[in-house]
Parts: structure tokens; sequence; C-alpha cells
């Protein structure tokens, strides 16, 4: 089930570029951002967007963009999907906010109950909603403490989990996130990321040396990392993981903020391997854009811990839930199918590429619609990105070389076959400069 054609999409073919890149109201408006907004935001690059439709973002000059990069992997139905719209409409004119924490609102438990449904957990689980990725990130190193009476956390290098403060001691795809922070908070370990033989590292280093394995609570873990580069482990590491947890009574923490929500073609990133987590952090593609976080978890942890342990005002509100399960209905009745599908497209049509620039372009990997084109430079990959946003193309970087490719779930063949041309011809234009 693909999104049907909006305003947008109807409008001349896509992209369509009216004025040099940032346009004059474009440059404005950013001007005056520039002298408002906190200078810690880091802006990829001059895009002032005003509306979109699918795949297709209008800046505020009339220029159309086909957006390969879903506001960072969390459009997963397009931009304003008329039934996730419809949904959301439908649910302002009723109730926007009731606090979930401290009252019983339906649509909270209804959402919980639903991402409980399609959690990649055997055991019946329960939930806690939030607003953000890094929430639910929080939420899952309070619980995994406080279920264990364990202290320690490890997670891995080349791993994102967000900025907040235990979710950026827990990050490590790049040092700027913990400059000028220290000290980040105790007890945190971070693992080579990858490869079976680096499963090792916790015999050799960990438990030999640093902690016993009967202190360690939690192993938290992107099943594709995102942040760090769109890196797919290799087939046996998130199982080793799992035998590691399964041997000491470790804890293993799913972050599927940017991986899950149906993007690899299934509904969470760690079914490509049949590993089963004991809890799961869940955001972005997960309400469509609405601000949602969620930590899903085996109702035998969950229940370890009371009233006041842990809590929220916004999270779950009424306006994102509905979302939410729009989304859940939405991925189950073919975007996941089509992530399969358009994701194998591109990868053969990047993969063709990289044969063409084989010194320029080192690596193209990912699932679904999870894919990672490496480049020999940092340079060259934001000078790709670049080339391909002058052409209309919205892409994003991620790691030390890559630029992700991560358009919405709703993508069409045609779609995928325009964004792969001017994605080509992007990187001719930097290769021809190298």
């Amino acid at each position: 089930m693909t999104q049907a054609p909006g305003k947008l999409a109807q409008a001349p073919a896509v992209p369509h570029v009216v004025t040099e890149l940032p346009g004059p109201k474009a440059r404005a408006h950013i001007e005056f951002d520039h002298r408002w907004t906190s200078p810690s935001l880091p802006r990829a690059y001059p895009i002032v967007p005003v509306r979109g439709d699918g795949c297709t973002i209008e800046d505020i000059d009339g220029n159309l963009f086909l957006d390969f990069n879903a506001g960072i992997a969390v459009t997963s139905t397009g931009h304003c999907h008329p039934d996730v719209v419809r949904r959301i409409q439908e649910q302002a004119a009723t109730l926007i906010h009731y606090a979930g924490c401290d009252f019983y609102l339906p649509l909270f438990a209804e959402t919980c109950a639903e991402l409980a449904r399609i959690a990649p957990i055997k055991e019946k689980c329960r939930v806690f909603l939030g607003n953000s990725g890094t929430e639910a990130v929080e939420a899952s190193i309070k619980l995994a403490r406080f279920a264990t009476k364990r202290q320690y956390i490890v997670a891995f290098l080349g791993g994102f989990h967000g900025r907040s403060y235990g979710s950026v001691s827990l990050t490590a795809s790049k040092s700027k996130y913990h400059a000028g922070f220290g000290p980040m908070l105790p007890g945190v370990y971070h693992a080579p990321f990858g490869h079976v033989a680096d499963l090792k590292w916790f015999d050799d280093v960990l438990f030999d040396k640093l902690v016993p394995p009967n202190e360690v609570a939690a192993i938290v873990v992107e099943p594709i990392q995102g942040e760090g580069g769109y890196v797919v482990p290799e087939d046996g590491f998130l199982q080793g993981l799992r035998a590691i947890c399964n041997a000491h009574g470790i804890l293993l923490v799913a972050d599927e903020v940017q991986c899950g929500a149906g993007r690899t073609g299934k509904m969470w990133a760690i079914q490509n391997w049949d590993v089963e987590p004991d809890i799961v952090a869940t955001a972005k593609g997960i309400a469509s854009g609405m601000p949602l976080g969620a930590m899903i978890a085996r109702e035998s942890l969950m229940t370890t811990w009371g009233p006041g342990a842990h809590g929220t005002t916004y999270g779950g509100n009424p306006l994102a839930c509905v979302a939410s399960l729009e989304t859940i209905k939405l991925l189950e009745g073919g975007l996941m199918e089509n992530a399969t599908a358009r994701g194998d497209q591109l990868l053969a049509g990047l993969r063709e590429l990289q044969k063409r620039f084989p010194t320029v372009i080192r690596d193209v990997r990912g699932i679904g619609l999870m894919i990672g084109v490496e480049f020999d430079t940092h340079q060259r990959a934001e000078a790709v990105q670049w080339a391909s946003f002058q052409r209309g193309l919205l892409t994003l970087g991620a790691g030390h070389a890559v630029v992700r490719i991560s358009p919405p779930l709703v993508i069409t063949e045609a779609e995928a076959a325009v964004g792969l041309k001017v994605f080509g011809e992007a990187v001719a234009e930097v290769a021809a400069k190298a």
C-alpha cells in the first residue's frame, strides 16, 4: 500500500528546481533563524521546507525536492499521509492532551497494547511511552539497572543512542557529542561492533580485566548502526550477543529508533537475524513524524518497578498515539513489502553506480530502505550530498564518509529510479573533480 498522489506529487516532475539553492526567501529565513535558534543545531544544508507530500518536499521558494532522507528516517509513511492526517485532525478536535502518566488516557493504553503486539519478543510485553528516541533509551537504561540490580551497561563504538545525558553516554559515533559535557554517566563501556570476531572482546577484555559479567545489567545495540554509518553487522554477531546475555543473565536492549518501524522490510531490524531482545527502544518512524518514543520490555522486567519509578507529562499524547496506530496499520498493510522491493531496486542501482566509480564509492550496504553509500573520503561524501541537494535530491550524511539513503517507505518504483539517476549525476560531478 503506497501513498495516493497528493497535490505536490501531481506538480511538475520532481525534482523541480526553480531558483538557485538556497533561494532568496530561504536565505532570508536562514538569516532570521541564525539570530534566534541554538547554535548547537547541526544543520546539514540550507533547505527551508514548508510543505510535504509523500516523497516530495516543497521549500519556501517553491522548489520541489525528492526526499531520500525522510527527515532522518522519520516520515515512514511519507509526508502528510492522508490516513495519518485524518486521524490526527479527528483527534485534535476531541482531545489534544491529558497526561497518560497520571491518568487513564484510553489511547495511551491502546497504543501500548499495539506496540506490545508487534514486539519481537515472545513473552507478553508492557510499554512505556515517551516523546523521542533518546527518552526511550533513557528509560531502557533505568529499567535495566533497576530490574537486574546491576550497574554496568555496554554499548558499541559507532553507536548512536541520543543526546540526553544517559543516552549520549552510550553514544560513541562522534567524539564531539561528548566534548565539553564530561564526565559521562559512570559504568558505561564500549565494545567493537559488527564482526563475529569482535565478540571475543567480552571475555578477553571486559569480563577478564574490567568488570565481572554478573555486574553487567545490559548490552545496548543498534541492530544496524544509523548515525555511525549505516553499518550492517555480520551474520552471527547479534546471535553471539544473545548467547553472551543468556550465559550471564545480561539484558539485550535493541535500539530500533532508526532501523525499526518497517524500514528494513521487517517491523524490527533485529528480526532479520531471528534474535529476540529483552527490551526494544523505538521512535522516529513509529508515528510518521509525530513525537512518540517507546520502551517495550518483557512483562517480567517491567513489573519489577512501581508507581513513580519513571514517568512523563507529554509522552503518549493523543495526537501521537493515533498517528502511531495508523502508522502500524500502514506498515503492516504493504509498506514493509514496499521497503523490501524498493530497497532491492535502490541497492542494485547503487551497486551499478559503484562499478562505474570504484575509486570514489568504497561500499554500498543496507537492508530494505536503510542504505549507506560509503565514499573514499569525508569531503567526497559531503560534496555528493551537496551536489544532490543542488539537483533537488535530499540525502543525509552518516558516519565518517557515508551518505545514507532512507526515503519514506511509500516511495514508488518511478521515484526510486529518478533518485538513482539524480544521485548518479551528483556522484559523476564529484568524481570528475577528484
